[in-house]
């Protein structure tokens, strides 16, 4: 046997302490990874029905005519990409006229999308932060906001999760020693289903001199009756938030990111930000999508209504078979914890073989003593089959 690399060594020890030697014993009951499309098949050549609660299609519009039809007619005319950044060449047509309804929607002023929601965040912390700077972070952010802080050169500091006495008591032992203050949080949380209490987070920016940047991720299409997001549910002028950051994957069934702010930041993140400036522009067939998506949204609200009801169901249905759903607040995502990595696999395993995929989340993700399995719920899911997978879950 040849002797290993030094990279070798260093990724054999790395990957040990992420611990992922627990997958060595899995063998073929690995639940990740899962070729989505091949699973479906097999569940369907038996007769049964293939239920997904593991794909954020919130709305049910990946496989929607007019998205798909949309995405395809922009590759016939424009090709398959923009061959360039949009600032020396690869702009078109169509990005600003997304752009420009996008923000519409939101109800902000100007809008710019980026080729990953992940490297939005990842892009414009730093990029907004300085040394004499201070950032402000919900230790449960997404990894993407994580990452951001930790390559801004900004003093970070974090608060406990959704605990806004907390910041308060912060920001009021920091903010005056610090140039510039963001904080930064999610609206809907995606590990956990509970979401930032808004009205009272505008009203610390206020009284502290802060800017708020809302991931709305997860919210965007979900939350408030016409799904504008977390601004629309508590009836807040989404104006008041200094940077809302969204993603195409998730109700837009495409893939992509999107920052929201007035004009005159979004002109200058358009000629200054690392992810937009030194990254190509959104290809044809993926902002097409999007924006048919987008206007399905618009012209569908019933599909948001459906969503939250059965994202209300689930949560109450659950809790009744006496499961544990944690802070979830009925938004579109619900984790069912479990009390240890076993029982959580098992019971993965055991939606799998009824033909329902809802992959566990451990170690990564979620502290190592809350292994879960996260349901992502969507307008397209009917009461049999919530029904069904919480008998499996319960049983």
């Amino acid at each position: 046997m040849p002797s290993l690399t030094p990279f070798e060594t260093f990724v054999k020890r790395r990957a040990r302490l992420a611990g992922q030697f627990f997958l060595e014993g899995l063998g073929n009951a690995n639940p990740w990874f899962v070729q989505v499309d091949g699973l479906q098949e097999v569940v369907e050549a038996r007769g049964d029905r293939f239920v997904s609660f593991g794909n954020y299609d919130y709305l049910g519009l990946s496989h929607h005519p007019a998205v798909r039809e949309a995405a395809i007619a922009a590759v016939r005319e424009h090709g398959t990409g923009v061959n360039g950044s949009r600032l020396v060449g690869g702009e078109r047509n169509f990005h600003r006229a997304f752009e420009a309804e996008l923000a519409d929607f939101v109800g902000a002023e100007a809008a710019v999308t980026l080729v990953s929601g992940y490297l939005t965040n990842l892009s414009l912390i730093p990029h907004l932060l300085g040394g004499d700077d201070l950032l402000m972070v919900d230790q449960l952010a997404h990894n993407s906001i994580m990452m951001g802080a930790r390559s801004t050169r900004a003093t970070v500091k974090s608060f406990r999760h959704n605990d806004l006495d907390h910041l308060d008591h912060l920001l009021g032992e920091s903010r005056a020693k610090h140039r510039n203050c963001l904080v930064a949080v999610e609206s809907l949380y995606s590990m956990d289903g509970d979401h930032v209490d808004l009205p009272r987070l505008l009203d610390l920016r206020d009284r502290h001199g802060c800017w708020v940047m809302v991931d709305e991720a997860h919210s965007f299409g979900v939350m408030g009756a016409t799904g504008r997001g977390i601004s629309e549910h508590y009836g807040e002028d989404p104006r008041r938030i200094d940077l809302i950051i969204g993603t195409l994957s998730k109700t837009l069934a495409s893939s992509g990111g999107f920052v929201c702010a007035h004009g005159l930041a979004i002109e200058w993140l358009r000629f200054t930000l690392p992810g937009f400036v030194y990254s190509v522009g959104l290809s044809p067939a993926v902002t097409a999508g999007a924006h048919a998506a987008l206007t399905a949204l618009k012209a569908e609200p019933e599909r948001v209504a459906r969503l939250g009801a059965n994202s209300r169901m689930f949560v109450a249905k659950a809790r009744a078979a006496g499961l544990d759903t944690g802070a979830a607040t009925g938004c579109a995502i619900v984790p069912v914890l479990f009390s240890d990595f076993g029982t959580t696999l098992d019971k993965a395993a055991a939606l799998l073989r009824e033909g329902i995929y809802a992959p566990p989340v451990v170690q990564i993700g979620v502290p190592q003593d809350a292994p879960r399995i996260r349901f992502f719920l969507s307008a397209d899911h009917t009461e049999a089959d919530i029904d069904h997978a919480i008998r499996v879950l319960a049983a």
